[in-house]
């Protein structure tokens, strides 16, 4: 095998390997799931609960709280007609949203300026 086509294979292990982690946080890339994130830390919470909150449709927040429960950070459990949703992994949501703002408290303004995500993209996505 020549050294490229190594150097290749070792490229995609590597990418490979990282695909769970770009996943879970492509789950925090939305405001608004953000937000839901710290709105369920309160407790549990029926969807209209949420869109009241939020100020969002029924639809949309059924979309993040799907999203969120697809990367197994929520769970629901019937209640009626309705669904509760919390959070499967209170703890270690709490250290990791701990350690964003410790990473956003080292890199200031340049995660707010980033053009790509920072307040004008976001801004020009709602």
């Amino acid at each position: 095998m020549k050294s490229s086509e190594m150097h290749t294979e070792a490229v995609v292990a590597e990418v490979t390997a990282v695909i769970p982690a770009a996943s879970l946080f492509h789950s925090f890339s939305d405001p608004n799931r953000l937000v839901i994130l710290q709105h369920l830390q309160l407790g549990e919470h029926r969807v209209v609960d949420l869109v009241g909150h939020l100020g969002l449709s029924q639809s949309t927040v059924s979309k993040h709280l799907a999203c969120l429960k697809d990367a197994d950070m929520v769970t629901s459990r019937p209640e009626g007609r309705a669904s509760l949703y919390s959070l499967k992994h209170p703890e270690a949501l709490v250290e990791l949203l701990s350690a964003a703002e410790q990473m956003l408290a080292l890199t200031g303004d340049a995660v707010t300026l980033c053009p790509i995500h920072g307040t004008a993209a976001v801004s020009s996505r709602t």
